[in-house]
Order: C-alpha cells, then structure tokens, then sequence
C-alpha cells in the first residue's frame, strides 16, 4: 500500500476545513486536504448564505466555497478527492488510510468532517432541497418572514428552531411524532405560550408538494391506528429538526466523544486528547453549527497545529 509522509493532513472540505488550509498554507505546514464524501460540505446543499460576513448581497453556498478552495490553492494548499476510511492516532506520525488503498503518515492531523443532518428519508426533501426543504432555521428562516412553515421533531432543537422561526414567519406548525414533546420544560413552556406555533402531536409527514418550491406537506394523524386521517397542509417552508450525525466514526477508536458523536475539545480550543491531534467544525459543535463558527475554529486547529510543530523541533 502507497504511503505518503505529511506535516499537517486536513480531513474535510466545508469552511472549517478550508480556513485551515488557508492558515495552514500561509504557515508554510504543506498541508494535504483531502475533501471527503461531500466536497465543500453542508453549504454546497444550500442556495442564498446571507450571513457570512463580507457578502453584503449573500452568496450561492457553492460559491463561498468555491471561493474558500481557491484561496487555499492560492496560499499551496494541496486539495486531493478522498475520504478517510481508517485512522491510527495511537502514535506520532499517525495514519490515515484514504480510500482503502493510500495510508498518509502526518505530523499533525485536523478533523473537518463536519456533520450530516438527519432526515425523514423522503424522496421529497431531496426533491425540493434549497427550495423550500433546510436543515437549518438559523441559516434560512431569514427567507420565511411572514411566511408559513413546518418544522418536524420534538427535542430541545426542534423547539428551539420554531421558536427562532416564530420570531420571523406569520405561523409555525410543530410537527411531532409522539402524543408529547421530548424537549426540557423551559423548552416546552416557550413553544406552548407562543402564540404563533401550533404543534400538531401524533402527525407523520409522508410527502411534500410544490410546482416551483414547497407549497404544503402531507399529513398522517395516528399513523397506523383505526382513526389514522390524512390531510395536506399548506406551507412555505419544511425545516428538518431531527438531529444530526458527527462524521466522527473512523476516529472514535482513539478520541472522546459525546454521546451523539461529536468530538470532545478541550474547552474553547479544538485541541482534542492526543497533541497534534485537532477537530474543528460541525463534528465537534453541537451548539451552533454555522459557517462563521465553523471558519473560526478551522483557523485556530491550524495555528494550534503550527505551534505544535514549532514546540517538537
């Protein structure tokens, strides 16, 4: 098997794993990027990003990040297609395996690997993605004001997001699986005392339909049982509140994580349990998962990356 010697190997190609390139590369680390299964991560599966500071119109998502991968290239960032399928972190240099058949031995290593939103697994929500269909109130609620939307799921995010969405659209329908809400009690006081959200308990959402977008979703009442109703309800927007998945599954043998997945920091530095070892971006922010922060950290992974190398030599 080829095996190649780095100084700081980059797994991941959202904004995390970019800005470490860009700082990575300005430091002269000859970092690898290696882009993994969804080159530019989350962003490139939305279409107007109209809070990411300096793009005072908004920007296609695609092309922030296409904008992001170019100026890593330009500071000599080398960005290959490749995912990491194994990982050695039990000693200095340590391997990742790429695609079965490449092990790359790093002095420095950042995990980038984001997170991937959980979905109802309908043919629908890839159907009207970016028109209608997020995972992501704080991202998009901005284009719903004093629209109608749906947001499914019954846990503290889910609440969390109508009532952000609340603050912006004319109505917000909760819909929920179970005859409850699984959400902490303050969560459940702030969806129940707001006017504008209705929740729909023991609904399943089965479709969506729209000519040019999202125009309402399908409706199960009781899935299943004898008094099972289905009925359609108009709306603008489906927001996804169901979760999501760390992509933190090859490194789990070596480092900490939460029970979700997500990749233990040391508080306020993406500084993981092994030294040279970093995670920066969605697969170790459970909280707030946006662009910016997920910038932020990529470029403190790469300046903690420079000052680990400098200490060693």
């Amino acid at each position: 098997m080829e095996t190649e010697r780095l100084k700081c190997l980059i797994i991941g190609s959202g904004p995390a794993g970019y800005t470490a390139a860009i700082y990575a590369g300005r430091a002269n680390l000859a970092p690898v990027l290696y882009s993994g299964l969804q080159p530019g991560g989350q962003l490139t599966t939305t279409t107007d990003v109209e809070n990411f500071p300096g793009y005072p119109q908004g920007i296609n998502g695609s092309e922030l990040m296409e904008d992001l991968r170019k100026q890593a290239e330009r500071f000599g960032a080398d960005i290959r297609h490749g995912v990491a399928t194994a990982a050695d972190l039990s000693q200095s240099p340590y391997r990742i395996t790429v695609d079965g058949d490449k092990v790359l031995e790093t002095d420095t290593l950042i995990i980038a690997t984001g997170a991937t939103a959980k979905y109802l697994g309908l043919a629908d929500e890839q159907k009207y993605a970016g028109m209608g269909v997020s995972a992501c109130a704080t991202c998009d609620g901005f284009f719903y004001r004093k629209k109608t939307v749906a947001v499914v799921g019954g846990g503290d995010t889910a609440c969390e997001e109508a009532v952000y969405l609340a603050g912006l659209a004319s109505k917000v329908y909760l819909i929920v699986r179970k005859p409850y809400l699984r959400a902490s009690k303050v969560m459940q006081e702030r969806v129940m005392d707001n006017e504008k959200i209705e929740v729909l308990f023991e609904h399943n959402a089965v479709g969506l339909f729209g000519e040019d977008g999202v125009e309402g979703v399908h409706l199960v009442k009781r899935m299943g049982e004898v008094d099972e109703t289905r009925y359609d309800l108009a709306i603008d927007g489906f927001f996804l509140a169901i979760g999501h998945k760390p992509n933190s599954e090859v490194f789990k043998p070596y480092l900490d994580t939460d029970e979700v997945g997500y990749i233990l920091t040391e508080p306020g530095t993406p500084r993981t349990k092994i030294p040279g070892v970093f995670a920066a971006g969605d697969v170790a922010d459970p909280h707030y998962r946006q662009a910016i922060t997920a910038a932020a950290s990529g470029c403190q992974a790469a300046i903690e990356a420079e000052r680990y190398l400098s200490a060693r030599q």
